[in-house]
């Protein structure tokens, strides 16, 4: 299977989860995976929420950040991994002066 992301749109969200700031993602989605290239904007961040659909794992492409999961605070920084298990709690905090770029995969289960 072949994901061409350039052919999906681009989506602009402010304060995802009730997170602050904007964030752009790109969205595959189907009934096993969710793929979300991600940049969460300068400032911005992903509100603390459950993980219900699967494990979700967020490759650090390039940024800095905090990943928060079941109250464990993990540094981000490019060619690190936050994986936060289906049913755990999390939130992921832009905490550098550029974008914190991600590629995101939910395995559903």
């Amino acid at each position: 299977m072949k994901i061409d992301f350039n052919d999906i749109d681009s989506m602009t969200l402010p304060g995802m989860n009730n997170g602050t700031g904007m964030m752009s993602a790109r969205m595959y989605n189907d009934a096993s995976y969710r793929i979300i290239p991600t940049s969460i904007h300068p400032g911005g961040s992903i509100g603390i929420h459950k993980q219900e659909s699967g494990d979700d794992m967020n490759y650090v492409i390039s940024g800095t950040g905090k990943a928060f999961c079941d109250g464990v605070e993990e540094e981000l920084r490019p060619g690190v991994m936050h994986i936060c298990p289906k049913g755990s709690e999390h939130a992921i905090v832009n905490t550098g002066e550029e974008d914190l770029v991600m590629l995101t995969i939910v395995v559903k289960k």
